[in-house]
């Protein structure tokens, strides 16, 4: 079921595997999508997911709301709710901090357009913003630097100012490594990170939407999950 699986001060992280199936509603079976997170369900506890709008907007967890609010990112100040994301490319970070009240834990969906408008920038200051301390971050799978085509004004455009963000693919085209700018823009806010790895678009155990578009490869979407037992 997880691709990955950690602990962090009575924290649990993970990001699942394509063993666990398809966990995103809009992708394929709703029904099907459903009755994967409801086996996940049974290891996290009851999830809450996003309506991700590949923005840089953090939400209150412990905000009330009757449906999945529109953003990229939760963060919860006493870990008392199980934070997920979902993706198939773009990077899940799952984030802890000592807080008052309990670990403060974030979940963040961040994209190519996240990560430039500041979704965890962002995160990590709605983290402080709780009194978080000594926060660690955890990227999960996406889509490698040697991996992620983009056309060669996206490079120069995205690139100019972020010298770690340019890459090549393996067959020498224009890329970009989000999984670098992502660790550096974290580093830069003083977070330990830790790098669980993992490409998307190479792995079949992993759903990757550029390769279900490319290749037919099985569409789905992945989860970053964050909980307490």
């Amino acid at each position: 079921m997880f691709y990955w699986r950690g602990e962090h001060e009575g924290v649990q992280l993970g990001f699942t595997s394509a063993e666990a199936g398809n966990l995103a509603a809009h992708v394929g079976s709703a029904d099907a999508a459903r009755r994967n997170r409801v086996a996940l369900e049974r290891v996290t506890g009851s999830l809450r997911f996003l309506n991700q709008t590949h923005s840089a907007d953090v939400h209150d967890a412990l905000e009330p709301t009757d449906s999945p609010p529109s953003g990229d990112a939760w963060v919860c100040e006493d870990g008392s709710v199980s934070l997920a994301v979902a993706v198939a490319d773009c990077l899940p970070v799952l984030l802890v901090g000592g807080g008052p009240r309990g670990p403060v834990t974030a979940a963040a969906h961040a994209g190519r357009s996240g990560l430039m408008a500041g979704v965890l920038e962002n995160t990590v200051r709605a983290m402080r913003q709780r009194r978080a301390q000594s926060i660690r971050a955890w990227i999960g799978p996406g889509a490698c630097g040697s991996c992620y085509e983009v056309p060669q004004e996206m490079v120069n455009d995205l690139a100019s100012h972020r010298p770690g963000l340019a890459s090549l693919t393996r067959w020498g085209t224009p890329a970009l490594d989000l999984r670098a700018h992502a660790a550096a823009l974290l580093e830069e806010q003083s977070v330990d990170v830790h790098d669980v790895g993992g490409c998307t678009i190479e792995e079949a155990r992993l759903f990757s939407h550029r390769a279900a578009q490319s290749r037919g490869a099985p569409e789905g979407r992945l989860a970053g999950v964050v909980w307490k037992p």
